[in-house]
């Protein structure tokens, strides 16, 4: 009888702890949860040691998980309804996950991505796409839009997503908080729906550094304690030239940051095109069809072409018979690249990999073990929902550009929100070498309070024009630009023109000249400015057009540079060089 007794209530304990662990259903209205989730639960932590063992490192913090993670008895949805009705539940939780729950965090629900994870906005047919808490019109990012959005809005702490070509870094930079896409194999994918094993990652979100450094250090297994090293930054310049948000409210905002910590090198600015145009040998092959080779940007468009290639091989691989045979219903941002994906070919799969080798050798060569490369994490604000394929082939080119950096060298990169431009999220990231996560968690944590103080800074100060001047003095000026330019001295040329304009504020010519110069020195972002400057001063400036147009191709806004090229032509119908650059640009645009 005691017998009996004694394994009844081991039943009881067994049962009412079996209790204390199942996921608890809870229901939650779509405007209060932004339409982050796809599922909500209560999905409760290991039990605590008991004291004095100290409490686990993320006790008390709640998590969310994107769509892509197994958890034992739910179908993994990978964001479509077709998936979820053909595929069974899972055996087995994802090890993230596990890690997370022992080191005492609870998980609240499974978060909207972009279907089957092939898309940068965050738009999701059949779930809804969740709301950018910042630009409610406008798209969050993806495709780990609903765990940014679920961070962002406060529901949870921190929450996991996936980082193929983006879908950490971008959603973060346009949910205005911190991002980690962590070094290529750092973390565990084992129950994770792969999408592009050779680019897939596990990153996270959070809102403050602290946890974003803990939730690092249980992901990552670190150790607790490394000696501290010297820090040197280097700022891609040629990248800040893609993007549309003034150098003052992100270069000069973290040069400012540094000067009052201990530790950081004095900053080194670097062409990074031109590093990775004579590190990464193979690229070569992929834009012979290119212009402006000598400034790398036609490298860094190979680069996001052999990203995106070698996605859709993996991709095709992995899912190419289900897309077949079930024929899924895609959304329209989503269908286009999902069907080019399952019927790509690549004749040699070798060379996708060999640029993917070339890229790790050239950053390691390039950051060494005290490095961070400092580039902006998007080049430009988030666009608004639903809009057209079309309108929005530029914007998915210029991302690519600044996320195949990390994602083909499998270096650790980390979004860092700076403040608002235009009513938009500002972000730069960090990008350290492949196995230094841990580096540049304890950066972040370093330097945070710093950046977002001078952040604040920049956002409140007016860079106010000199005005007028004397007409002969800078016409003297002009004309020593015209002589430093033959010569080839073109930041010297710069330095004229811009006394010049100083004097003269009301020139063209200044302007336009001007602009000539930084083309050659590869400022392209200033060029264009010049230009528009000059234009709106003479509405029938030809060359002003022609640089601008070349500007702009450049920045890869291939239709602003086919309207510059069609100005120019309709003043001067016979311009060879408008004409050319026209016919060129009518076949990127189409």
């Amino acid at each position: 009888m005691w017998a009996v007794i004694g394994v009844s209530v081991v039943g009881i304990v067994v049962l009412a702890e079996t209790m204390r662990r199942r996921r608890r259903k809870v229901k939650m209205s779509a405007p209060l949860d932004f339409g982050a989730f796809v599922e909500r639960f209560e999905l409760l932590p290991f039990p605590q040691p008991p004291p004095p063992a100290a409490r686990q490192s993320l006790s008390g913090l709640t998590f969310a998980i994107n769509d892509m993670f197994d958890l034992k008895g739910y179908v993994t949805g990978f964001g479509s309804l077709d998936w979820v009705r053909t595929h069974e539940e899972a055996g087995k939780t994802a090890v993230v996950v596990t890690l997370l729950l022992k080191n005492g965090a609870t998980c609240v629900g499974k978060t909207v991505i972009d279907e089957m994870a092939f898309g940068i906005t965050g738009e999701n047919k059949h779930y809804g796409t969740p709301t950018n808490p910042l630009m409610p019109s406008h798209i969050p990012g993806g495709s780990s839009s609903g765990s940014a959005v679920a961070v962002a809005t406060e529901i949870v702490d921190f929450a996991l997503g996936t980082d193929t070509i983006g879908g950490v870094r971008i959603p973060a930079s346009f949910c205005g908080i911190l991002g980690y896409r962590p070094s290529q194999g750092a973390v565990c994918t084992i129950g994770i729906l792969p999408n592009s094993q050779t680019l897939d990652t596990v990153g996270w979100f959070a809102r403050n550094p602290s946890i974003l450094h803990r939730v690092g250090h249980v992901l990552l297994q670190l150790n607790a304690v490394e000696p501290r090293r010297s820090r040197r930054l280097v700022f891609a310049d040629d990248l800040f030239q893609l993007s549309k948000v003034p150098k003052q409210k992100t270069v000069h905002v973290i040069c400012k940051a540094i000067e009052s910590l201990s530790g950081y090198q004095p900053p080194k600015h670097i062409n990074f095109g031109q590093h990775i145009a004579s590190n990464v040998p193979s690229l070569k092959g992929f834009c012979e069809q290119s212009t402006n080779l000598e400034h790398g940007t036609s490298i860094l468009k190979a680069l996001s072409s052999v990203m995106v290639s070698l996605q859709r091989c993996e991709f095709k691989t992995n899912h190419e018979e289900w897309v077949k045979s079930v024929k899924p219903r895609l959304g329209p941002n989503v269908s286009g690249h999902i069907l080019e994906a399952v019927n790509t070919t690549h004749d040699n799969m070798k060379i996708l990999y060999k640029v993917r080798n070339e890229m790790r050798v050239a950053l390691q060569s390039l950051l060494k073990d005290d490095g961070i490369l400092v580039i902006p994490t998007i080049a430009d604000p988030p666009l608004k929902l639903n809009t057209k394929k079309g309108h929005a082939t530029e914007f998915h080119d210029r991302a690519y550009v600044l996320s195949s950096i990390t994602s083909m060298s499998g270096c650790c990169q980390v979004a860092i929100p700076l403040g608002k431009h235009n009513d938009h999220s500002v972000s730069i990231s960090f990008i350290a070498y492949n196995g230094s996560d841990k580096f540049l968690l304890d950066t972040i944590l370093d330097m945070y309070a710093s950046l977002q103080e001078q952040a604040s800074i920049a956002s409140n100060s007016v860079l106010l024009p000199d005005m007028n001047g004397s007409m002969d003095a800078s016409e003297l000026l002009k004309e020593k630009g015209n002589a430093a330019f033959k010569g080839r001295q073109w930041n010297k040329a710069v330095n004229y023109y811009s006394e010049a304009i100083k004097l003269n504020g009301k020139n063209t010519t200044y302007f336009c000249n001007r602009a000539a110069a930084y083309l050659e020195l590869g400022c392209f972002q200033q060029a264009e400015e010049d230009c528009s400057e000059a234009i709106s001063l003479d509405k029938k400036n030809v060359k002003a057009y022609l640089r601008r147009g070349t500007a702009r191709e450049t920045l890869i806004c291939y239709k602003e540079a086919l309207q510059d090229f069609k100005h120019a032509l309709v003043l001067e119908p016979q311009n060879k060089v408008a004409n050319l650059a026209e016919k060129r640009l009518r076949k990127l645009v189409c």
